[in-house]
């Protein structure tokens, strides 16, 4: 169950009985790329959907800190997000709880991204692991994947232009 972006390298597929696999390579060092996940300011430029733009983004990047993101969505309803830091390793590994305001699969999950430079480019690795099967498998039916794949798009645009600025 593969999904493929724009750029080409976008990978999400199932593994294990509860996980969610993704992948990304951006061309942007390290530290610029974790810049963009842990930055309010930079998040609101990416994360999520052009038709939905963030409407809050609240970061607390410590472990036992907490952060909640708010999306504007087109029906005109909002869709919110929350959850905390379990681990945080600065350019290299955030590890966070992840909690739906509407869920739409049962619990929270667990939601480790992991950075590994190679040359200037960076790839991300997000692994999200479910309390279940069945609340991985459920999400795995939604549009979920094209959300990501239109997210790193953005990212990558962001990536580009702040990768310009800093050389």
């Amino acid at each position: 169950m593969n999904a493929t972006n724009r750029a080409g390298d976008f990978r999400i597929a199932a593994q294990g009985d509860r996980e969610i696999v993704m992948t990304r390579t951006f061309d942007a060092p390290r530290h610029l790329v974790y810049a963009a996940l842990a930055k309010p300011e930079l998040m609101k430029r990416w994360l999520g959907p052009r038709s939905s733009p963030m409407a809050e983004c609240e970061i607390d990047l410590r472990a036992g800190g907490a952060y909640r993101w708010v999306w504007r969505l087109g029906s005109g309803g909002t869709m919110g997000v929350s959850g905390v830091y379990r681990e945080i390793v600065p350019d290299e590994r955030i590890v966070a709880t992840e909690k739906f305001d509407e869920p739409w699969y049962p619990g929270q999950a667990i939601v480790t991204l992991a950075l590994r430079g190679q040359g200037g480019k960076t790839r991300l690795t997000t692994t999200i692991l479910y309390e279940s099967r069945e609340g991985r498998d459920g999400v795995l039916k939604t549009p979920m994947r094209h959300g990501v794949a239109e997210s790193y798009d953005r990212l990558d645009e962001l990536l580009a232009l702040t990768s310009g600025a800093s050389r």
